[in-house]
């Protein structure tokens, strides 16, 4: 007994310790979700501004002539306006809207799901109103995004990139030891909204992804219906490098222009 008395007061100290761990991860979760990028310019683009319960959106705006849009939504810490020119050449057939989402690039507001969600809603309607065809793109946190706002409209097509089945499944690749699902405020299911998507889908995946296991990426793949979502794979890359790969912005064209994806499978093969 008296060891055991002994050995309380160490128990209870590491207890503390834990519990005051699991505080500092709560309180401080969206500070290590979200990354939000200065104002930068947009060669090429035009700004459009979108209202959004609070926040005033910044969106680059590409127009072509015809019906056809895309809607690309970014990763966590990604300058939309980088992709301004790669997308203009690789998507000519498309107008393209590049989102900001709220905190980002000169958006006012602070990120959170449910904020970043209702702003996606709020782009597409704009968008919606002047494009009888709009797509929509979402990578790594943007695939999050891209996915609630697929279950709730009209989109034409899907396409997701190093993209995840939940955030709270990702952060328990990286942290076993909490328990994130109950610490969690902003999850960003795609899994559970997958049922909800009628559309096409085509899931773009890092060969060599560092940030998203692959697995999270089959997970995701596998929630939608048998033959709805087309994968691909693209090997030698990771998660911040998958833009110095042809194969990807190729295979997004494909897929837009309804062809035949090359390297598609209805299936990532597990490794």
């Amino acid at each position: 007994m008296g060891a055991l008395r002994n050995l309380l007061p160490f128990v209870a100290a590491v207890a503390a310790a834990y519990g005051v761990l699991c505080l500092w991860a709560f309180f401080t979760q969206r500070a290590q979700i979200y990354f939000p990028t200065p104002v930068s310019a947009a060669q090429g683009a035009q700004a459009l501004w979108v209202e959004s319960q609070g926040a005033r959106l910044k969106v680059w705006v590409v127009e072509r002539a015809g019906s056809h849009a895309l809607l690309y939504f970014g990763g966590n810490a990604e300058d939309v306006a980088g992709n301004i020119e790669r997308f203009a050449e690789a998507f000519p057939e498309h107008s393209l809207y590049l989102a900001n989402y709220r905190g980002y690039g000169g958006s006012s507001g602070r990120p959170s799901e449910a904020g970043l969600v209702a702003d996606a809603l709020a782009v597409f309607d704009h968008v919606r109103a002047r494009h009888a065809d709009v797509a929509v793109m979402g990578r790594s946190l943007g695939s999050g995004v891209a996915v609630q706002l697929a279950a709730e409209r009209p989109v034409a097509q899907l396409v997701l990139v190093t993209a995840f089945d939940s955030l709270v499944n990702l952060a328990k690749e990286y942290f076993r030891w909490l328990p994130v699902g109950l610490l969690m405020r902003d999850r960003y299911d795609s899994a559970r909204k997958a049922s909800k998507v009628n559309v096409p889908v085509l899931v773009v995946i890092a060969g060599e992804d560092e940030i998203v296991p692959e697995r999270r990426s089959r997970a995701l793949v596998e929630a939608f219906r048998p033959g709805q979502a087309q994968v691909v794979i693209v090997p030698g890359v990771g998660h911040n490098t998958l833009d110095v790969s042809p194969l990807y912005l190729q295979a997004v064209a494909a897929f837009l222009s309804g062809s035949p994806v090359a390297g598609a499978k209805q299936r990532a093969e597990p490794r």
